[in-house]
């Protein structure tokens, strides 16, 4: 059986972002200053965000409109496509019916862009000639690359070592753009010499990288930095895509039982999920929301709900979130953009109030079910997607065993073109499995901040 294609046309691309904080049963906690720990004003993120971002960060409207500006950009690859993965139902013998919206035809290979473009204009628009960011895996990075060669700006990516190691293609893309790229822990800034000078061999972090991207980016007039992953502005930029699988679902004539998506910070779960809380919370659907996170960085499942610094030197702000502690140091598993201390503090709300569930999985198994996917639906996938579809397939298993017909959605979060290291470490038996063990945990909880609000 072939797949089978639901298409948007161009009209249907969503003209607005949905923002959850309009509905939101409990407000947020407040973001505090890393300095004072008192709540932030406006003024106190304007060193490093334009002013429209900072106001869509604590903004309560439902939906903010998006620029014509970012839409024409958008309709270089918006709207994607949402499949029924026919094949890898057939393979699984399973009464499911699986749904998947495919995010790895942006000219960067990922979701990343839903956000990167908004941002690269918003900083654009106010002045701004320069902007710094870290990246994991490298999609966020490509994806802020391609988004400030749109618009003329510069860009320093600061890159977890061991990815700018295991993906040197993901730097070359960035430099195809027009980007510098460096490895993070590095020489250029307070931070990564003092990160180099306590471990020569540091393999680098998520944390550390947004440490030294801050301190570049904060006493610079002209510079602003830029985050992928967790700020509820980025999130807010992903509901494109649920927005419009929700639309895409009702051209099937299905509704998703269960909605899946993987998650590190927390942008592309959170660009598919949010939508359907919505659904969930006013119009009272009951579709059973799963977020899926490596048990080698285990922030939802063993993490503390806590405020905590985004990064690692203690410069960046303090959210409450699931939090492995901002000095936690993860291990240099593959799956490079789910390697982040902390939950992006949306995820981390409405995980705490019951309204989305949370599972880890082991490194092995997400590349089995990679491979399962690509032998069936044909795409391969980022190793970060594939934590997704080892749950999709879970549950497609357990329809199988008790005959129920769920509907089950998940995000392709982006394409594992650049990842084929990864593949060929996993099919010549060199990769393995780690659990993030509780003492290690336990041990990065102790540098938390005292905070005395929320």
């Amino acid at each position: 059986m072939d797949r089978v294609k639901y298409l948007l046309a161009e009209k249907e691309m969503p003209t607005a972002w949905y923002n959850i904080q309009a509905d939101l049963p409990v407000p947020l906690p407040p973001v505090l200053h890393p300095g004072t720990k008192q709540p932030l004003t406006p003024p106190d993120l304007a060193p490093l965000f334009p002013m429209e971002l900072i106001m869509q960060e604590v903004s309560r409207e439902r939906y903010i409109d998006v620029p014509g500006e970012v839409i024409d950009i958008y309709r270089s690859w918006r709207p994607t496509t949402l499949f029924r993965a026919r094949r890898l139902e057939k393979a699984l013998q399973t009464p499911a019916k699986i749904f998947y919206k495919y995010e790895g035809s942006s000219p960067a290979g990922s979701h990343k862009p839903n956000t990167a473009v908004p941002q690269a204009f918003y900083n654009k628009k106010e002045g701004i000639k320069r902007l710094t960011t870290e990246t994991g895996a490298g999609q966020w990075g490509s994806s802020l690359a391609f988004a400030c060669s749109q618009f003329g700006l510069d860009l320093k990516v600061y890159m977890v070592k061991v990815s700018y190691q295991q993906k040197p293609y993901r730097r070359m893309m960035m430099e195809t753009w027009g980007a510098k790229c460096v490895p993070s822990p590095s020489m250029d800034t307070n931070s990564g010499r003092a990160a180099l000078e306590a471990d020569p061999n540091n393999p680098g972090s998520l944390g550390l990288a947004i440490s030294e991207a801050v301190e570049d980016a904060a006493p610079k007039p002209d510079t602003h930095y830029s985050l992928g992953s967790v700020l509820n502005h980025v999130l807010m930029h992903q509901t494109v895509i649920g927005l419009e699988a929700i639309k895409q679902m009702e051209h099937a004539g299905e509704y998703p039982d269960v909605v899946i998506g993987c998650v590190g910070g927390g942008s592309n779960f959170g660009g598919m999920a949010l939508p359907f809380v919505h659904q969930n919370l006013t119009a009272g659907k009951k579709t059973r929301i799963v977020a899926v996170e490596p048990s080698s960085c285990p922030s939802l499942t063993k993490g503390l709900y806590e405020f905590d610094y985004g990064d690692v030197a203690g410069i960046a702000p303090i959210a409450k979130m699931y939090t492995l502690g901002h000095k936690f140091m993860p291990p240099p598993v593959h799956a490079g953009g789910l390697r982040y201390h902390g939950m992006a503090p949306i995820v981390s709300h409405l995980y705490k109030l019951g309204l989305i569930e949370a599972k880890a999985v082991n490194q092995l198994p997400t590349f089995e079910a990679g491979l399962q996917f690509a032998r069936t639906e044909g795409f391969i996938s980022a190793p970060e997607t594939n934590h997704a579809i080892r749950a999709a397939i879970d549950e497609a298993l357990k329809c199988r065993e008790t005959g129920e017909k769920k509907v089950i959605l998940f995000n392709h979060s982006g394409h594992g073109h650049f990842d084929m290291a990864a593949y060929d470490a996993y099919l010549s038996g060199k990769l393995t499995d780690y659990e993030y063990p509780e003492s290690l945990v336990r041990e990065a909880l102790k540098d938390l901040p005292r905070c005395i609000v929320g």
